[in-house]
């Protein structure tokens, strides 16, 4: 291998060899020390290669043995540079890919943040804008540690970071505090603290685990009712009271109740049709720097359909180039009545988003009756929805 690309080095030619002695005029190269390789024979004709030092050498062999030689191939560096030179504008343009390419490794052009939780990335990389650390911002001109310091400085939450630059990239990684935020100590005051209701329901469980509770299951509350009342009476030996303590209450109590859910769709509604008609304009992103085609004239409505690529080549570099394309689509507002069908999907749909977040919230539906009907030039839909939820709301004692 390192001869072979010696050889390419030096250059060399495929030359073919016909005449009168083709065999003498191999050992005359031979004692003069020029060196022939991949020798094929075809007939009485032999191909070979030869360097290109040895190529003007042969003229005299070529005389004495009365043989003829033609070049078939040129190989090699010394031809290959000529060619670049004669296409100055593919020589400049490789020039300049390896200036970018160069310089392009002293900027960061790929910012990640790892680990953080509470504090979301655009909150952080907002801050380090602020703090002039940016896609596009020289790798010299960081200084790590201070930047670790001011992130632990801005965010006390944070316990740990750590900052470091993995080619073009830089890579933040922090530690947030996950240790539970402790209650602050309530300060003791003479009404205590109590649970009241926090809406009108039927109390239909209860577990009370610390102060006194005030209604039992099968109660009917309404909302501000106390429940459990945090004025806990010590009583002497005679059932006299003694003295009070004063408690947070704790204690898991279930409200059921009836909720009423109401929404409605106009009959007419304004419904897209597309004209088939679309104009395309192409742009070019490096970073924060937009290049765009000149604007035209576009449609009187339209929407917008925005398509983004990034070159391979700058995925690899870690670069922000994109590239693509914001097709204009013309449409039309056409008025469009919605039938029954339609009217109960998109109801009863919007029913079980509502149903669906309730249950996430630790909400039990016990019973439901939906009815849909119209009023006002609308489809509308009543449910009265029987519930069973956490009733209580803590708050102090008057």
């Amino acid at each position: 291998m390192v001869i072979r690309f010696l050889k390419y080095l030096k250059g060399y030619v495929r030359i073919k060899v016909w005449g009168f002695s083709p065999e003498r005029f191999m050992n005359l190269c031979g004692n003069r020390n020029l060196l022939l390789w991949d020798i094929e024979k075809e007939g009485e004709t032999y191909y070979m290669c030869v360097s290109l030092d040895g190529f003007y050498q042969l003229r005299p062999i070529v005389r004495k043995t009365g043989t003829k030689a033609v070049i078939l191939k040129r190989c090699g560096l010394p031809f290959l540079i000529p060619k670049l030179f004669a296409r100055k504008v593919f020589l400049l343009g490789l020039v300049l890919c390896v200036a970018f390419w160069i310089g392009s490794a002293f900027f960061v052009w790929e910012i990640s943040v790892d680990g953080n939780y509470q504090i979301t990335e655009d909150v952080f990389l907002t801050f380090l804008e602020k703090n002039d650390v940016t896609v596009g911002s020289r790798k010299a001109g960081l200084d790590l540690e201070n930047l670790e310091k001011l992130i632990r400085r801005e965010f006390p939450e944070i316990t740990w970071t750590s900052a470091k630059l993995n080619g073009t990239k830089l890579e933040i990684a922090v530690k947030e505090n996950d240790a539970p935020v402790l209650p602050q100590e309530t300060e003791t005051r003479p009404g205590g603290m109590d649970l009241t209701a926090q809406y009108a329901g039927t109390v239909v469980s209860m577990i009370v685990r610390s102060g006194v509770p005030k209604v039992a299951v099968g109660d009917t509350v309404e909302p501000g009712t106390v429940l459990v009342e945090g004025k806990v009476p010590v009583l002497n030996e005679d059932a006299t009271v003694r003295e009070y303590q004063y408690v947070v209450p704790d204690a898991d109590i279930y409200l059921e109740h009836w909720l009423t859910y109401e929404d409605t769709l106009p009959f007419d509604t304004l419904r897209r049709v597309y004209t088939g008609r679309t104009k395309t304009r192409y742009f070019l992103r490096l970073g924060g720097y937009e290049l765009k085609m000149p604007q035209w004239k576009l449609f009187l409505v339209y929407d917008c359909v925005i398509r983004e690529n990034k070159p391979a080549l700058f995925e690899k570099l870690r670069i922000p180039v994109f590239w693509g394309s914001n097709t204009y689509r013309e449409y039309q507002n056409v008025e469009s009545v919605y039938r029954l069908e339609q009217a109960k999907d998109i109801l009863g749909g919007r029913l079980a988003d509502f149903l669906s977040r309730l249950e996430e919230k630790g909400v039990q539906i016990i019973e439901k009756n939906v009815k849909m009907d119209t009023a006002d030039g609308m489809w509308r839909v009543t449910a009265q929805l029987n519930v069973r939820e956490p009733a209580v709301l803590e708050e102090g004692t008057p």
